[in-house]
């Protein structure tokens, strides 16, 4: 049997053998960008990657996810090494899919093209899962509601739903890694310790069509409601601590119909963040109370339509240390920084609440993430290392006895049970028709 050092050299020395396959493959699905719940032919280059590497994998999972398995001959914890198979909407991107606006600018693709080549050896104790998860961008609200009231999912997100399935409960802790930029933070790979959670909010102002030219005092404005309320959710800010890092981001996804028509129907979205569940909350009530407050001074009415997001993301310390230690053999020890709090949001959060998670940064990218010019521009650090770096991490886990995840896990508590998580993120789903006109409302 291999020494521990032995197996690590093997695996990155097998990886840089395939790094013209693991790159050709990260690049395809950057060509070929899906959003959530619909990434079929990405799920697809997933399970042609796991058969040629003799891998038996399970499919559509949650819709689209993929799920494979690397068993040790003795019996031991289960790890997850996880990727990420769908992109998000930025229409503008050089590479963006024309029809649905879809482009990969947060790094998903190269999660992918290294998850698939990430497995170490069956010389370890326990069993290593590639999880290829679908839809942790949360795009698309109205369509994931749409699956939702059809019973196809229970949740908006990929992981939440996949643990209402039931297909993390054979898995002890979990490790993925994101592709950062040089625009975006310092050091070649870092780790915050923790990042804020969310929930998401569809609103719907109903005022009256009028000529607005003609008879605009028969009508009543929606847009001036939805106009008062984004500023009364700005007015709200001063009230939120420091401490709670809440962000409040809303968009109007719908103005009006035509010029000449005062505005009868406008839609937002927001989303609600904060570092703590109760800031999450108390910033949500005050939300709700800027909505209702603009529909009575314009007399009409408001649905607001609640919907749980993510949790906030707790790294694990110990799989942290094992992280830094590993990028150092590829990066050097000077090239690792630890980031303050992060304002975005994952749903790798809602599964660090129910077990030993890690979701750190290495580079390997340019541009805004996010953005129109967000590209893989170092293919060795942004689809090489990161295989490299998952893969000596389920060595050090799950060799010889698996000392290493068994001391993780016996010094992790977790923040909630799986049935604590999936009663408080279920309780969140909530429909409000509030009448201005009347000062009335209606929930569901």
């Amino acid at each position: 049997m291999r020494n521990k050092e032995e197996l690590k050299a093997a695996v990155c020395a097998a990886i840089e053998r395939q790094s013209e396959r693991i790159i050709g493959l990260g690049e395809a699905i950057m060509d070929q960008p899906e959003l959530g719940f619909k990434e079929d032919q990405t799920a697809h280059r997933v399970c042609e990657s796991f058969a040629n590497l003799g891998l038996q994998y399970e499919r559509e999972l949650a819709l689209t996810g993929v799920k494979a398995r690397l068993k040790g001959r003795p019996a031991g914890p289960t790890v997850a090494l996880m990727g990420e198979l769908d992109a998000l909407v930025v229409p503008d991107h050089p590479r963006a899919d024309p029809a649905t606006g879809a482009a990969h600018a947060c790094g998903h693709n190269a999660q992918i093209a290294g998850l698939v080549e990430a497995g170490a050896s069956e010389e370890l104790a326990g069993e290593i899962a590639f999880f290829a998860v679908p839809a942790e961008e949360y795009v698309e609200i109205d369509y994931r509601l749409g699956l939702v009231e059809e019973g196809k999912v229970a949740f908006l997100g990929g992981k939440p739903e996949l643990v209402e399935l039931g297909h993390f409960d054979d898995v002890d802790m979990a490790v993925m890694i994101h592709t950062s930029s040089s625009a975006q933070s310092e050091g070649a790979v870092g780790i915050a310790r923790s990042s804020n959670g969310f929930l998401a909010k569809n609103v719907r102002f109903i005022g009256r069509a009028a000529h607005a030219g003609g008879a605009p005092e028969k009508g009543v404005n929606a847009l001036s409601a939805a106009t008062l309320a984004l500023s009364a959710i700005d007015a709200q800010r001063a009230t939120f601590r420091d401490q709670d890092c809440v962000r409040v981001h809303p968009i109007i996804t719908k103005g009006g119909d035509l010029v000449n028509i005062i505005p009868a129907e406008v839609r937002l979205e927001t989303y609600v963040r904060a570092r703590t569940s109760e800031a999450m909350l108390d910033a949500s009530h005050k939300v709700d109370r800027a909505l209702r407050g603009a529909a009575v001074a314009l007399g009409c009415a408001v649905e607001i339509e609640t919907v749980p997001g993510y949790l906030p993301l707790c790294n694990d310390p110990d799989l942290g240390q094992l992280f830094r230690d590993n990028a150092a053999r590829i990066f050097g020890a000077d090239q690792y920084r630890d980031y303050p709090h992060g304002g975005g949001s994952t749903d790798a959060g809602d599964l660090s609440q129910l077990m030993p998670v890690l979701h750190p940064a290495m580079t390997g990218a340019s541009g805004a993430v996010h953005g129109p010019d967000w590209r893989i521009a170092d293919p060795a650090a942004g689809y090489l290392a990161p295989a490299k770096v998952l893969a000596m991490m389920a060595i050090d886990l799950l060799y010889g006895d698996a000392a290493a995840a068994k001391r993780i896990l016996q010094n992790h508590v977790p923040n909630l049970s799986k049935g604590e998580y999936l009663q408080q993120q279920k309780a969140l789903f909530h429909r409000e028709h509030f009448a201005g006109d009347q000062t009335g409302r209606n929930a569901t």
